[in-house]
């Protein structure tokens, strides 16, 4: 399970863009604290120590207590915005955790053990993923840091649904019978490129006949006016 994480961070007294910009420039950033029926709170969070934490990995899914001027409240991140550009983090949304709630989160799926799939390993079968994520519907302290799946003896031919998968009992907000992924022939994905690389190779060149038949269009338009 995730370890909840200490974050500092301070009140902010005032909202709106002016405000929000004059926070960036003290190399922080602004976020808000709502949810458990409270009152949302403007706070302002580390730009550097929010950065690494979202670029770390697992960020919405991390408890954190976060102590502002003296007091700590437990939160996790529901969402936050980043710059187009410059990727750096402009606003953090924290939801408050209390006793008995439980939270929808997206837990990342990790494949273990793919050496060990002879449908893989010997018979030279590929991996398609349909699921890289499942979402969980936990209790914060019971949110798992990733679901494991295991390879060992898959086959080609062999469907890993979500029912297959290790999880929190009662915690799975899609169907049992979902495929998270299967082992498919060497072929069939190289079938697949090739039936697209020949659909992009015919548009261009369907598009290039007709920017010829335009261009030999113009050029007979161009003649006759000079005649």
């Amino acid at each position: 399970m995730s370890a909840v994480k200490s974050l500092e961070a301070v009140a902010r007294d005032r909202a709106g863009k002016g405000a929000a910009r004059a926070v960036r420039r003290q190399g922080q950033i602004p976020a808000v604290i709502y949810g458990a029926g409270q009152p949302p709170e403007s706070i302002a969070v580390d730009l550097i120590r929010t950065r690494t934490l979202i670029y770390a990995g697992g960020f919405k899914t991390t408890v954190f207590e976060i102590s502002i001027g003296g007091k700590k409240v437990r939160a996790i991140p529901r969402d936050f915005q980043l710059d187009p550009v410059t990727s750096v983090p402009l606003h953090v949304d924290f939801l408050r955790v209390v006793q008995g709630q439980t939270v929808v989160v997206e837990v990342p799926v990790h494949f273990v053990n793919e050496d060990a799939a002879p449908g893989i390993k010997q018979r030279g079968g590929t991996l398609n993923v349909s699921l890289h994520t499942v979402s969980l519907d936990v209790a914060p302290d019971q949110i798992p840091d990733a679901i494991e799946v295991d390879l060992t003896g898959r086959e080609i031919g062999d469907v890993i649904h979500a029912s297959d998968l290790k999880l929190p009992a009662g915690t799975y907000t899609g169907e049992g019978t979902d495929p998270v992924a299967n082992i498919v022939p060497p072929t069939v994905l190289g079938a697949e490129v090739e039936a697209e690389e020949a659909a992009i190779a015919e548009a261009q060149s369907a598009e290039a006949a007709e920017e010829k038949a335009e261009s030999e269009a113009e050029s007979a338009d161009e003649a006759k006016t000079e005649e």
